[in-house]
């Protein structure tokens, strides 16, 4: 129980509750230790399968591939946990403190203490502008207001009276008052919602592809293996060899050069993400957003400026239309025939002089207009500057005499103003549902109920609806009157739709992606912004969360507390979905850490959403969402890419092994060949594929399938069918060799590297363009040390091979673009067809 005095708590007894209740900071998660950040990245299935190559090379005393797999590890680690580090430093530069002092009564007197010394029972001074820094009970107010869309996703602040609570982390937008702490830290609602972000650590959509991956190559690669080991010593190969040729197989059948694929692919989409104000914190975010089959978002901040913007003038003789944006003087009124400029004036006139607000104009020219004070009422002030309104002239022709302050019992604001020649003028503005009364006004009745009739009708398209009224009197009234006047107008005002986010709602459902809307807010208000965005139309259900009778299946949910917003989550996890949530307030944060991945906006964004993201978007723009998405796509791509170029070649290398006896031929490849040609092949050339540009039209086509395999939707038969050529290619080329008394083992070995280089190259996106200069070069660097196997002494000893005629080169090389040709000619015959959307029947369509 808090005992409270008028004079505070003293400097002793509040030491003693700070060392008893601890400090006011939410729970902080201990920096992550370096070794631990490695070992993270070790833990990682693909690199778990290199270390198991790496050991199996070292049985065989290749020490060359040994040093290359391993450094293939350390890039990875490297480069995984540069990153990590790199995004928390920068999420730590944007993260700012929230309330660094807080204003208290201490022995006394006011002072003011760090936010983290703040305990229980002190009383703290609340003004506007204020960030409070602990949950409280107010004890004085003078029209106090106080924003929570951080807590909560309202957009209209809440008026506070004595007694009321208010809570950490929200503002204080208008007014004054004094508040008993209550709750601090982690008892505090921030602290609370932030405790619910527990999130055991998983596997991404990518990850638990590529285990599958790993397993199935294991097992396949193993088995044949043993396979070649047994024929060959069935042919009376001696053991040594054919046991050293099994080991070199199962090395070439995995591809060590994935890792480092996956990594620089993930990395250059994190680059490009920063190049777009888009912080990564962890490089696996990337490629899951490419997988995003709902994209579920707040609307306060995100979907919407989190700006009160005027957009519909009423007076009973007409309606006018409010353009533009922010709090920003620019943007025009259009009135309808009937409603003239006098009556328009004398509306805007009366909602500046009943107005406590201001406007700040920026200091940079970038920078945005920002407001002082309520936004609602700063909407007001914009809207009038549109009309060449300036608040300070007319504060000067026009100066307040007295006032009565808005209330939440009143639901009003009312001031009393001196005219010229001594007379006086009264101006209310509040609720409609009170000023539209005849206790009030003196207007018609049946021009009432048409005003609250319009009303009515703004409030269900959203908007939050201000009526105003005013009267003049022969004389300055000592007290604002609240009777006996006539209605000027209404004024409707929304926090407005990001005029981007229109369009990236429109990228998302044409990419397959469904969008998805929770709010804290009024389904009205709700509907309205969807609608709007096109998330719905116009006759589709809005789930109010309060209204248990409800169904549960819709695109937009309006009402929602932090635990709900939980449940939604899980829910479409459960049902498979791959989910993306942005959000920017305390309440988003359990929703953004439970995701598959978690968007934060970094701009106006709470530490606690920053904290439980995956992604930061330090613009604010929904639409870089978007293209996070489509480079997430590419990542994925580009490792399908990598997979058909390496396991085909890796599977002919086998096949070449198993058949190559029954066709004649002993041994086609000795083990340092097969090493060499997997070093080449998996090398540079692999690395550079996961650089390869986006496909052209990715994003107008659904996502895959949550339960896709990674070798899914055609990939594993086109595998099979580029390593029947690359089989075809060497056993022809060494069968026809050994039968005219060639240097057939070494003409096999150049057709098989050659060959898989070919393969490469006909895998970019855009073949015949300079996209991706790195793979040309690769591949030519590849070629170049291939030749050198055949042609420098040093290597024809280490690999065992004979140099070559200049015709029988020519002749392996021209054969060797089959390779190109074999992946150009299936591309053509055997086109990728995306998934398409099928009914769900737990809910609207969804991609299976």
């Amino acid at each position: 129980m808090v005992i409270l005095t008028r004079s505070g708590l003293s400097s002793a007894e509040a030491a003693v509750r700070l060392e008893r209740d601890g400090p006011n900071t939410l729970p902080q998660k201990p920096p992550v230790p370096l070794w631990r950040r490695v070992a993270a990245q070790l833990r990682d299935p693909l690199i778990i399968v290199l270390l198991v190559a790496a050991v199996l090379t070292i049985a065989t005393g290749d020490w060359t591939d040994t040093a290359v797999i391993m450094l293939v590890v350390v890039v990875n680690t490297s480069v995984g946990v540069v990153q990590e580090v790199r995004a928390d430093r920068a999420i730590t530069a944007l993260s700012q403190l929230t309330a660094p002092v807080a204003r208290v009564i201490r022995d006394g007197s006011q002072t003011e203490v760090p936010a983290a010394g703040v305990v229980v029972g002190d009383l703290l001074v609340l003004a506007e502008g204020d960030i409070v820094v602990a949950d409280a009970t107010v004890v004085e107010s003078a029209a106090l207001l106080v924003d929570e869309s951080s807590l909560t996703g309202e957009s209209v602040p809440v008026d506070k009276t004595g007694g009321d609570p208010v809570s950490s982390g929200t503002v204080v937008v208008r007014g004054r008052g004094r508040a008993a702490v209550t709750a601090v830290g982690a008892a505090s609602a921030s602290g609370r919602i932030a405790s619910m972000m527990v999130k055991g650590a998983g596997l991404t959509p990518l990850q638990r592809r590529l285990v599958e991956v790993g397993r199935l190559l294991a097992g396949v690669a193993v088995a044949l293996s043993a396979l070649v080991l047994a024929l060959g010593l069935v042919r009376g190969q001696p053991v040594e060899l054919m046991v050293v040729t099994a080991i070199s197989l199962v090395v070439a059948a995995v591809p060590e050069s994935l890792p480092a694929v996956v990594t620089l692919s993930l990395a250059l989409g994190a680059r490009r993400m920063a190049a777009r104000h888009a912080l990564v914190r962890r490089l696996p975010a990337v490629e899951t957003l490419g997988a995003v089959t709902v994209l579920a978002t707040d609307k306060t901040g995100t979907l919407t400026e989190g700006r009160m913007v005027a957009r519909r003038l009423w007076t009973p003789t007409g309606e006018a239309t409010i353009t533009g944006s922010g709090y920003a003087p620019d943007g025009q009124i259009v009135r309808d025939d009937s409603l003239d400029v006098e009556t328009l004036n004398d509306l805007l006139t009366a909602a500046v002089l009943c107005n406590d607000a201001g406007l700040s104009p920026p200091q940079d020219p970038r920078a945005d207009w920002t407001a002082l004070g309520d936004p609602t009422e700063a909407a007001l002030l914009a809207a009038a500057a549109k009309l060449g309104l300036e608040r300070k002239q007319l504060q000067e022709r026009f100066p307040r005499v007295t006032e009565r302050p808005f209330d939440s019992e009143r639901k009003r604001m009312s001031t009393v103003h001196r005219l010229p020649g001594g007379h006086g003028r009264v101006i209310c503005k509040g609720a409609p549902d009170v000023l539209l009364s005849s206790n009030v006004l003196t207007d018609d009745p049946a021009l009432l109920a048409r005003a609250a009739e319009r009303a009515e009708q703004l409030a269900r398209d959203g908007y939050r609806v201000l009526a105003v009224a005013g009267r003049n009197l022969p004389a300055v009234p000592e007290t604002a009157l609240e009777s006996g006047l006539s209605l000027l107008g209404l004024v409707a005002i929304l926090d407005p739709p990001r005029p981007a986010a229109a369009a990236a709602i429109r990228e998302c459902k044409q990419a397959g992606i469904r969008p998805l809307l929770i709010t804290g807010d009024h389904p009205g208000t709700a509907r309205a912004i969807a609608t709007d965005l096109g998330i719905i139309d116009a006759g589709d259900p809005v789930v109010d969360l309060r209204d248990p009778g409800t169904a549960d299946n819709a695109n937009v949910y309006a009402r929602a507390t932090p635990g709900q917003k939980l449940e939604i989550i899980q829910d479409l996890r459960t049902r498979g979905e791959t989910l993306a949530m942005t959000g920017d307030g305390v309440n988003d944060g359990p929703a953004l850490r439970r995701a598959d991945i978690g968007v934060a906006m970094g701009g106006r964004g709470t530490e606690v959403a920053r904290q439980a993201a995956d992604l930061v978007l330090a613009d604010d723009n929904l639409d870089t969402v978007v293209a996070a998405v489509e480079e997430g796509r590419r990542v994925y791509a580009n490792i399908r890419r990598f997979l058909v170029y390496g396991l085909s070649g890796g599977a002919a290398e086998i096949a070449v092994m198993l058949l190559g006896p029954f066709a004649g031929l002993a041994l086609p490849l000795l083990p340092a060949q097969i090493l060499w040609i997997n070093l080449l092949t998996h090398g540079l050339p692999g690395v550079a594929l996961g650089g390869e540009p986006a496909i052209p039209g990715s994003m107008a086509v659904p996502p895959r399938p949550p339960s896709q395999s990674i070798l899914g939707a055609g990939l594993w038969q086109r595998l099979i069918r580029i390593a029947v050529v690359l089989t075809a290619v060497t056993l022809g080329v060494a069968v026809w060799a050994h039968q005219t008394g060639r240097p057939w083992q070494s003409m096999a070995f150049f057709a098989l590297g050659a060959t898989q280089l070919g393969v490469a190259l006909g895998s970019r996106t855009r073949p015949g363009t300079p996209a991706n200069p790195m793979l040309l070069l690769a591949v030519a660097g590849a070629l170049v040390l291939q030749l050198a196997g055949l042609y420098l002494p040093p290597l024809q000893e280490l690999l065992g091979t004979q140099p070559l005629t200049l015709g029988d080169l020519l002749i392996v090389g021209a054969l060797s673009v089959l390779g190109y040709a074999a992946v150009r000619l299936d591309r053509i015959l055997h086109p990728y067809r995306p998934p398409r959307p099928v009914p769900s029947p737990d809910g609207p369509a969804q991609v299976r």
